[in-house]
């Protein structure tokens, strides 16, 4: 999909930033954002009614992923993130032409496919839901930039719930797991992409299945350092707001989700019951 030249000069550095995501995953990325750029205030949006986006048909993630990204752009958001591999992956040109060129849109896929490209990986796998290895994303935009790379994709659809019902460092998270990466189809790789933002929530015990055998990689981080550039870039970078404000939305108000986000931004943050 080809864009003008972009010019945000009707934006400001002190509008916040917009994220959002089926649920709880997506604050991996906001944990990220938060940590790189300190000074910024957050809008969140946690579609928690719907979630897992994962198993839902391609035109209802375009439904979800467009109202969401509306909402955002009625709370004056300066940027948009789409911090959900799922969306991204089915509803990326869907959301771009809802913002029209009023406000930078960052995804999941394409920055962590960049930088996987552009260094050292032959054999890469990667892990996600139904809808996201279904689109084929990821396997394209890898080898979009390096066609050499070997890439795996391998549906892992009872994490979301998993992660969604709290069941971290639990034997039912250890046993699908378990089961997940030892298929086949991940049995020659190097590099492992979770493709979900959920799954950083699960690293610790991923790594641990891998040990020091494969590189597992951190993809909030890499988005997170993306927006950043962006918004340099733009002269958007907020750097005077010494007491930021952070606001969450969920179209269901969920105890998992309560728990997640007040450990990642502390316990006076605001959470808002809002169905679109």
């Amino acid at each position: 999909m080809k864009t003008k030249k972009q010019d945000y000069s009707h934006l400001s550095p002190s509008q916040p930033i917009g994220i959002f995501d089926s649920g709880v995953g997506g604050l991996t990325v906001a944990k990220e954002i938060k940590r790189l750029l300190p000074h910024e205030d957050l809008i969140y949006f946690g579609d928690t009614k719907h979630l897992p986006y994962g198993e839902k048909s391609k035109d209802a993630i375009i439904e979800y992923s467009t109202k969401i990204t509306n909402f955002l752009l009625q709370q004056n958001c300066k940027a948009i993130v789409i911090a959900c591999n799922t969306a991204t992956a089915n509803a990326l040109n869907e959301v771009l032409q809802s913002v029209n060129g009023k406000v930078p849109v960052i995804d999941v896929i394409n920055p962590v496919a960049e930088k996987v490209a552009y260094e050292i990986h032959n054999n890469v796998g990667v892990i996600a839901t139904k809808a996201t290895v279904n689109s084929g994303l990821y396997k394209k935009s890898i080898r979009k930039q390096n066609k050499w790379i070997k890439v795996d994709e391998l549906a892992t659809p009872l994490l979301v719930p998993a992660i969604e019902e709290g069941f971290k460092n639990h034997p039912i998270t250890h046993a699908i797991i378990y089961n997940y990466l030892s298929n086949k189809k991940l049995k020659n790789i190097e590099t492992l992409i979770l493709g979900c933002t959920h799954y950083p929530l699960l690293i610790d015990e991923i790594k641990q299945y891998y040990g020091n055998r494969v590189r597992v990689i951190d993809s909030p981080n890499i988005v997170a350092n993306h927006l950043k550039i962006i918004l340099d870039k733009y002269h958007l970078l907020n750097d005077n707001n010494p007491k930021p404000n952070y606001h969450f939305y969920l179209s269901d108000l969920t105890k998992n989700f309560e728990k997640i986000s007040k450990k990642f931004f502390g316990k006076t943050i605001d959470l808002e019951l809002k169905v679109l």
